[in-house]
């Protein structure tokens, strides 16, 4: 069956949602935690693991999602990708033990990041320009709604029916996603534009992108960007439950201002798309979210228990800052490699991963005893930021001087 090619906006409800599945695996589970150690058997540190298991196997599989799409079309991929993940779902729900469950979020891990991947390869291969920021933007905001609603949902879901029930919410999400790409994603990858696929193209092609000094700049600023408001949702059960005296079904008061801030980032950029110098809009959204981080440290360091209110709106701030400052920097990646945008998507996403990966499963535990830590590793990582974003515009500028 070949879908028809839907509406603009009926195209962005559906790659948003095929992209909301990465973030609600994430999240989902967050105020399971402590039922899940007990019935587990583990300690905190081990129940980590269940995030990073899911994190490193989608860091990787990431580098061949985009190449395997390149090669075969956007539709099969996406499609044997959401199938697959109902699987691992399906195995996490009914896991026997801890060694089960980290065998099956790896499975997750491997094919989850497909929404992501495809999605913004879709979207380049039908439009350019500003019309292709604002879908990105209008993806970006279906997309955002994810990591507010699976914490709430999870929470609900937990507590009336128990941590495997939060797995069968997944299941449930899989099939739905699977079954609307096969019913209604176009395939936007002509035959005659695809690249033969092998081991040794996937590797020459990857680490021609991953080399360049230009894309691993832009994808770093975009990655460690995002990495200062990551800290705090990998934070987020210490944050909600220790430091705010809240309980499993409050995790929206962290998610939420997050979550507001990226929409919000979204809807502007995408009115500002070709209307505000693209230099100009991503100075601006790292400087709000080096802002966010700054006033974090000061009102951490000067109150001993500052306004939840305050801290939930320099979280929305820094959120903000970190959407309007993503999609410019996603496009000019992509824009990087016309001829294999799959592989582009699916290195920019290794590169996110890993360092997502690095935050919520490294340093996260390691500084979410104290609200004052968490703001100075925010701060530093939105700080790197902007070096990799002055470092990307010094090397474009010497070796391919253009305006704007």
């Amino acid at each position: 069956m070949q879908a028809r090619l839907p509406g603009y906006y009926l195209l962005a409800v559906l790659l948003g949602g095929l992209s909301m599945v990465s973030p609600f695996s994430i999240d989902t589970f967050f105020p399971a935690f402590h039922a899940m150690e007990a019935a587990l058997g583990v300690d905190a540190w081990q129940l980590q693991q269940v995030l990073t298991a899911y994190m490193l196997p989608f860091e990787f599989a990431s580098l061949v999602h985009g190449p395997l799409a390149d090669s075969i079309g956007r539709r099969p991929v996406m499609i044997g990708g959401m199938a697959l993940y109902t699987v691992g779902s399906i195995a996490c729900m009914f896991a026997p033990n801890y060694a089960s469950l980290i065998a099956a979020r790896v499975l997750q891990g491997v094919t989850a990041g497909v929404g992501v991947i495809v999605g913004r390869a879709v979207i380049r291969d039908l439009y350019e320009g500003p019309r292709a920021q604002k879908l990105m933007n209008l993806t970006t905001m279906i997309f955002a709604i994810a990591p507010a609603a699976a914490p709430i949902i999870g929470g609900w879901v937990h507590v009336a029916f128990g941590w495997r029930a939060v797995f069968g919410v997944m299941v449930v999400c899989g099939l739905i996603f699977a079954t609307s790409a096969w019913w209604r994603l176009p395939e936007t990858l002509p035959p005659a534009a695809r690249i033969p696929f092998s081991a040794r193209n996937l590797a020459a092609t990857s680490w021609t992108v991953l080399r360049h000094p230009e894309f691993l700049m832009l994808a770093l600023a975009a990655a460690v960007n995002f990495g200062s408001i990551a800290c705090y949702i990998g934070s987020a059960p210490a944050i909600v439950e220790k430091h705010w005296n809240m309980g499993e079904t409050s995790y929206w008061q962290l998610f939420l201002p997050v979550i507001s801030g990226i929409l919000t980032g979204a809807f502007l950029s995408g009115r500002l798309a070709g209307r505000m110098p693209i230099v100009k809009q991503v100075w601006i959204g790292l400087g709000l979210t080096f802002a966010g981080a700054a006033l974090r440290v000061l009102v951490y360091s000067a109150i001993d228990a500052p306004p939840i209110g305050l801290q939930q709106a320099l979280l929305y701030l820094g959120a903000f800052g970190a959407q309007l400052a993503f999609p410019v920097l996603t496009l000019r990646m992509l824009d990087l490699f016309p001829a294999a945008r799959g592989t582009a998507a699916s290195a920019q996403s290794f590169v996110a991963l890993l360092i997502t990966a690095a935050v919520l499963g490294i340093i996260a535990p390691l500084v979410l005893a104290n609200l004052q830590w968490i703001a100075w590793t925010s701060l530093a990582l939105t700080s790197l930021a902007s070096l990799s974003w002055l470092l990307a515009r010094r090397w474009h500028d010497t070796h391919i001087p253009i305006s704007g």
